[in-house]
């Protein structure tokens, strides 16, 4: 990540947005929208140019669940535990994931920074579960080995 492209890009989107506390989440939201999660040099940076404190702005950006201060893969699958799909075997479809991917509760993004995944309380696809998305698309009725040659695509595809 080249530190002075987002520093111009912080720069637009207060040019664009305003530099009052109002806009801050939407401000995050665009950085995180180009970026796929926070860099942690936003911070400092939006206190500066926005006259709040870095710990009111990391305040903001800790609370909100969507917001992310780690970088995410290319691909990021969340798998929907909501009851629907729990009651539907989600669980073995993330662990399939995971296993697949070697990674853990705790190592959510591969090395290659291809995958991340992420449980999710509910996609809203309750009658397609048990259900994933990946970078926002519904994946409905996975099993684990759906799983797997789904993951064997997104390689081919990257």
């Amino acid at each position: 990540m080249n530190i002075q492209e987002l520093y111009q890009s912080i720069d637009a989107y207060l040019e664009a947005l305003g530099y009052e506390e109002k806009s801050l989440i939407a401000i995050l939201q665009e950085i995180q929208e180009k970026y796929s999660y926070l860099p942690r040099e936003v911070f400092p940076y939006l206190s500066k140019k926005m006259g709040l404190s870095e710990a009111s702005i990391y305040g903001v950006a800790t609370f909100y669940e969507n917001f992310s201060l780690e970088a995410k893969g290319k691909y990021v699958i969340k798998v929907c535990d909501g009851t629907a799909c729990h009651v539907r075997k989600s669980i073995p479809i993330l662990e399939k994931l995971r296993s697949e991917l070697g990674l853990s509760e705790q190592k959510k993004t591969t090395d290659d920074q291809l995958f991340t995944v992420e449980t999710v309380s509910c996609l809203g696809a309750c009658g397609l579960a048990p259900a994933l998305t990946v970078n926002g698309e519904v994946h409905p009725a996975m099993t684990p080995d759906k799983v797997v040659e789904l993951i064997g695509d997104l390689r081919k595809e990257a």
